[in-house]
């Protein structure tokens, strides 16, 4: 949106002036004549600079004009950066006037690296309308649940009627399957006041295969001379129009609809070799956006490089946190057992939980047999809130045969210990939409494609998930589901109705949730150490000035703690051990916890987490 003066925001686009004219900018150096036409109506030729920019001011236009840019008098195509698509990626652009929409979060200072406690959310799917103002209405249900960040799932425009949002194709164009960009500005706006974050998951290693026009306007948008596992390679290191296109994006989404952050999917396919990197330049323009807010910058980076949440000033990019896939996968070859395909290198061990809750990743430049190769940097010291940690995510649902979920997956009691180490581990945890109630809904990929793309899609999903020996079972490669159908996208809607249908399991995740808001200790240690007590059993110990607490997950059976040779489980001085919450309470579905004597061996149950706090030391005096 231009200011009084006429500047603008964005360097390309339509924007309303104070004056009621649109200022329409748009960079086709391929292009030698490019027309602004009023959808239905008439054209205005555009002026050409030396950069490529062709630009005008027209008059007759307003807020919800729709509008196509005619490029040499013969293809038309939507605006590269339209703010909203009302009919999709192959329809007319429509003008957008942002300052009309009236903010109430002006107290609202953003969200800090510290204390978060992530949500990730598909919109499509969250709700059974599957729009923006279904999913606001649920808003206080998960701040309630302690939610403080929602990550959204991309919401660009892609083609088609459902699908995952990595194929976006209208960087700056919410889509318009969840509804308006006001109703998204309304989304925020309603999760701010009930002290809720809300990131955006962005793609900027690709676009999807269909409804992209960037090339029609200029082929050096894009280079061959990178590879990508998904698409064509983005250019950033040509023309300065090219690569402020996608700089500016990570700006927009937080000035313009007042998110708090980004999460960056696929970083290792964001290539640069320039003086610069782009996911620098991205994380500055994010930031300036945000003006005094604090915005949360969260990277994917399979090969795991830390020099993204480096200090720029040593090299590094600038974030502030990455996705821990290792977290991930070791806790569910833990509940499984299952060491297929990207599980092989992982054990599930109690030692590699402890490392994980102390290091962050496991792999820091180790052989990793799986890729027959040697991955990941060193993040030994970096603190643990740097990673992001998690018992699912869409991905790794929907990675399997037929997208159910872990607790489907493993016995009751497993899961319940696992997820009170994830919730109150030291990481900063992520729950998947539903997890919080068992959700019996699967997580399935799909993606809806013109017909000629169907087939492939299917082909490509059935290959992928050809890495899992099991899945060459006779049995299973018919019943797969076909992400092409919509039935398959239909099953993955949640029924919200089972947080009540399934108390157990929502009031568990509620409880963890309190707990690590309300315990110093678990909030704010000074320090995390960890040991392994038996064969299949840990303990963490969290340090705090106001006081220590312990965690011990046992994994196996029932655990007689004797002898109990470490130092990690000696009381305060002056102090004894007190059990204040166990993942087998009835309540939760479990078969209840033993007491614990003071001056006797612990008994720790099977398959069960227990969280322990300091209280004074009884004397003789005190009596029985």
């Amino acid at each position: 949106m231009t200011g009084p003066s006429g500047t603008r925001r964005l360097s390309a686009g339509v924007e309303m002036q104070v004056t009621g004219a649109a200022s329409v900018r748009v960079w086709a150096p391929s292009r030698s004549r490019v027309e602004f036409t009023i959808d239905g109506g008439a054209g205005y030729p555009l002026a050409r600079d030396e950069e490529g920019f062709f630009a005008g001011t027209i008059r007759d236009v307003s807020a919800g004009t729709r509008y196509w840019f005619t490029l040499d008098g013969a293809l038309r195509r939507p605006d590269p950066a339209s703010r909203f698509q009302p009919d999709g990626p192959h329809g007319p652009s429509e003008i957008v006037d942002p300052l009309t929409f009236r903010w109430t979060d002006a107290d609202w200072t953003g969200v800090v690296p510290t204390g978060q406690v992530l949500y990730e959310m598909h919109v499509g799917t969250f709700t059974p309308e599957g729009t923006w103002r279904a999913a606001m209405a649920e808003l206080p249900a998960l701040a309630d649940l302690g939610v403080t960040v929602l990550e959204m799932m991309p919401v660009a425009d892609f083609a088609g009627q459902f699908g995952w949002g990595y194929d976006g194709v209208n960087l700056y164009a919410p889509t318009r399957l969840y509804g308006s960009p006001d109703d998204l500005r309304a989304f925020v706006d309603r999760a701010h006041a009930l002290g809720v974050g809300v990131i955006l998951d962005v793609v900027y290693n690709h676009l999807g295969p269909d409804g992209n026009s960037l090339a029609d306007f200029s082929t050096d948008y894009f280079t061959d001379r990178y590879t990508n596992d998904w698409g064509q390679a983005i250019n950033f290191e040509g023309p300065q129009p090219a690569r402020a296109f996608f700089v500016e994006n990570a700006g927009y989404w937080i000035r313009e609809f007042h998110f708090d952050g980004l999460r960056l999917d696929a970083t290792q396919d964001i290539k640069d070799a320039s003086s610069e990197h782009v996911v620098v330049a991205m994380a500055r323009s994010a930031r300036a956006a945000a003006g005094d807010r604090r915005t949360y910058i969260i990277a994917e980076n399979e090969p795991q490089d830390t020099r993204l949440v480096r200090d720029p000033e040593g090299g590094g990019f600038g974030l502030d946190a990455l996705w821990n896939d290792d977290y991930h996968h070791c806790t569910v070859v833990a509940l499984t057992g299952r060491r297929e395909a990207y599980y092989t290198d992982y054990k599930g061990s109690v030692q590699e939980l402890i490392s994980c809750a102390k290091y962050g990743y496991l792999y820091q430049g180790q052989w990793y047999g799986w890729q027959k190769q040697r991955r990941g940097t060193s993040s030994l010291d970096l603190p643990p809130h740097t990673f992001i940690a998690y018992m699912e995510n869409h991905d790794q649902v929907a990675n399997s045969a037929f997208g159910r979920r872990l607790h489907q997956l493993s016995s009751p009691a497993r899961y319940r210990a696992l997820a009170a180490l994830t919730l109150l581990g030291p990481a900063t945890p992520m729950l998947f939409q539903g997890q919080e109630f068992s959700s019996t809904a699967p997580f399935l990929y799909f993606a809806d494609h013109r017909e000629e793309l169907r087939t492939p899609i299917r082909k490509g999903r059935r290959e992928f998930l050809q890495q899992f020996a099991s899945l060459s079972d006779p049995d299973v490669l018919p019943a797969l589901p076909s992400p092409v159908d919509r039935a398959t996208f239909e099953r993955c809607k949640l029924d919200l109705s089972e947080r009540q249908s399934h108390p157990a399991a929502y009031a568990m995740h509620r409880d963890l949730l309190d707990i690590r808001r309300k315990t110093p200790a678990i909030s704010h240690p000074t320090k995390v150490d960890g040991a392994v007590i038996a064969a299949e059993a840990l303990v963490l110990r969290y340090f705090c000035a106001q006081g220590d607490c312990l965690l011990v997950v046992n994994l196996g059976c029932d655990l007689l703690l004797t002898p109990a040779p470490e130092p990690l489980l000696a009381p305060p001085a002056g102090s004894r051990w007190s059990p204040c919450w166990s993942s087998e309470t009835v309540r939760y579905g479990g078969q209840g916890t033993a007491p614990l004597h003071e001056d006797e061996e612990w008994h720790i149950p099977g398959e069960a987490a227990v969280l322990f706090s300091p209280i004074p030391r009884r004397t003789p005096a005190d009596g029985d």
